[in-house]
C-alpha cells in the first residue's frame, strides 16, 4: 500500500528506453500541476501488458494531451487494482511529443520496434496521427484524437477509431442551428490538416441544406494563439452562428471574437472541451455550446459516466472533462480488446479481439467494429456549460 496516496497500486512510469522514471521526475513531468496528485501507472511483477502513449505533455496543447491521458490512466488503474487482464497488469509507456508530428511519428516507430509494446493508445492531433499511420502498420492504434474523415476512411487495418468523425460532429452542430432557424454561418479554423478537415465537413453540411457560409477565417495553426486577426474578420461577418474548430486555443478565439464585437452564437467541437477550456469559458457571460462524441462527464444517467467519475476519483483526478472522458473510453475499448485477445495476447490477437466487438455496450454508448469496419462510434450530442463549469446535456 502506498503510504502517500493510500492506494494499493504501485507507481511507475516507463520511458522509451525502458528505464523507470524516478517519482520526483514523474511528478515534474506529468499531471501534478493540473490535479495536485501524482499520476499512477501500475506495473506487473511479471509479464505486464505494455501500452505505448504519445501525446503533448509539455507544449501548447498539453491540456488536451494530459486530459486524454488522465482519463485513460483512471481506467487502467481501476483494472490493475482489480487484478489486471487475465491476471496481467497494464503498464503504460509514456512519450512526450510536444504536439510535434515528427516527434509523434518517431515515438510511435520506437514503440512499434519494441515487441513488448502491444498497442498505442490515444495519439493526439491530426498531423500527428497522419504521420503515425503512414509510418506504423504493425502496431494496433486505439482511439486517435482526431475526427478527420479522410483518415477514418483510409482503410488502415491496425487503427481502431473511438471518436466520431468530423462529418458527423459538424453535422450535429449545423443541424442544431438550422433547427432554430439560423442560416448565417461562419467558421473559425486553424490553417492546418485538422482545420482543413473540419472546413470540408462544414462546407459539406451547409451544402446539403443549400446554405452558403457568410465567411470563414483561419488562425495560423492548431497551437497558435495568434487569434485576433481571425476574430476581427469573423466579427465583421455578422454571422448568427460561429463554429469554432479549435482545441486548446478555443477560449482565446472566443474572447477575441467578443472583444471585436462578434455576437453570433458560439459552437465548439468536442476537442475544445478540455477541463482547462471549460473552466475558462465558464467565466464568460455567454458560453459556447459543444458537440460531444462521448456522453457528458456529468451525465450520471449513463453507467459509463458513473464508472468514469468513480475511477477518476480513485486515481485522484479532479479535472473531469469531455477530453478525459474520451481517453477513458479509449482505455475501456483497448482493455476489452485485450480481454478478447486471451491470456497470451499479442498484437495480432488484439486486433482480432477488437474486430470482434461488433456491438459492445460501454454503458450508454456502443462500439461497433467488424471485418473491414474500424469506425466503432457514431455517438453525438450537444452540451452546454453552466456557471460552475459543469456540462449539461
Amino acid at each position: 500500500m502506498n503510504q502517500k496516496t493510500g492506494r494499493g497500486v504501485s507507481e511507475q512510469v516507463s520511458d522509451l528506453g525502458g528505464a523507470h522514471m524516478k517519482r520526483r521526475a514523474m511528478l515534474a513531468a506529468t499531471g501534478v500541476a493540473l490535479c495536485g496528485v501524482p499520476w499512477i501507472v501500475a506495473r506487473s511483477q511479471s509479464a505486464p501488458l505494455r501500452i505505448g502513449a504519445t501525446f503533448d505533455n509539455s507544449g501548447n496543447e498539453k491540456g488536451i494531451g494530459q486530459s486524454l491521458h488522465q482519463g485513460a490512466l483512471a481506467y487502467f488503474n481501476a483494472i490493475n487494482k482489480a487484478g489486471g487482464v487475465h491476471g496481467r497488469q497494464i503498464e503504460v509507456v509514456l512519450a512526450d511529443d510536444q504536439f510535434n508530428a515528427d516527434k509523434a511519428r518517431d515515438n510511435a516507430l520506437k514503440f512499434a520496434s519494441d515487441a513488448s509494446i502491444l498497442a498505442l493508445v490515444h495519439p493526439q492531433g491530426t498531423r500527428q496521427t497522419a504521420e503515425i499511420m503512414k509510418a506504423v502498420r504493425n502496431l494496433p492504434i486505439i482511439g486517435p484524437n482526431t475526427g478527420t474523415t479522410a483518415l477514418h476512411k483510409s482503410g488502415a487495418n491496425n487503427v481502431f477509431w473511438v471518436r466520431t468523425n468530423y462529418d458527423l460532429e459538424v453535422e450535429r452542430l449545423v443541424r442544431l442551428a438550422d433547427s432554430l432557424g439560423l442560416k448565417r454561418f461562419a467558421l473559425a479554423y486553424p490553417n492546418d490538416p485538422f482545420g482543413q478537415a473540419v472546413l470540408a465537413s462544414f462546407r459539406a453540411s451547409l451544402a446539403s441544406r443549400g446554405i452558403e457560409a457568410v465567411g470563414v477565417a483561419s488562425t495560423p495553426n492548431t497551437a497558435s494563439l495568434e487569434v485576433e486577426p481571425a476574430a476581427k474578420q469573423l466579427a465583421a461577418m455578422q454571422a448568427q452562428v460561429l463554429i469554432m474548430s479549435l482545441a486548446g486555443t478555443m477560449p482565446a478565439l472566443h474572447r477575441a471574437y467578443r472583444a471585436a464585437g462578434g455576437s453570433a452564437i458560439s459552437l465548439g467541437l468536442s476537442v475544445g472541451g478540455s477541463a482547462a477550456n471549460i473552466a475558462q469559458v465558464a467565466k464568460s457571460a455567454d458560453k459556447p455550446i459543444f458537440s460531444v462524441i462521448v456522453p457528458s462527464p456529468s451525465a450520471q444517467k449513463f453507467e459509463l459516466v458513473r464508472a468514469y467519475q468513480r475511477d477518476m476519483l480513485a486515481s485522484g483526478f479532479d479535472a473531469k472533462s469531455l477530453v478525459s472522458m474520451e481517453g477513458y473510453v479509449d482505455a475501456r475499448v483497448l482493455v476489452e480488446g485485450l480481454r478478447r485477445a486471451g491470456g497470451k495476447a499479442d498484437r495480432e490477437s488484439l486486433i482480432a479481439g477488437l474486430e470482434g466487438m461488433t456491438d459492445f455496450d460501454l454503458g450508454g454508448m456502443r462500439m461497433r467494429y467488424g471485418k473491414g469496419n474500424r469506425e466503432g462510434n457514431t455517438y453525438t450530442d450537444i452540451v452546454s456549460v453552466d456557471e460552475d463549469g459543469r456540462l449539461k446535456s
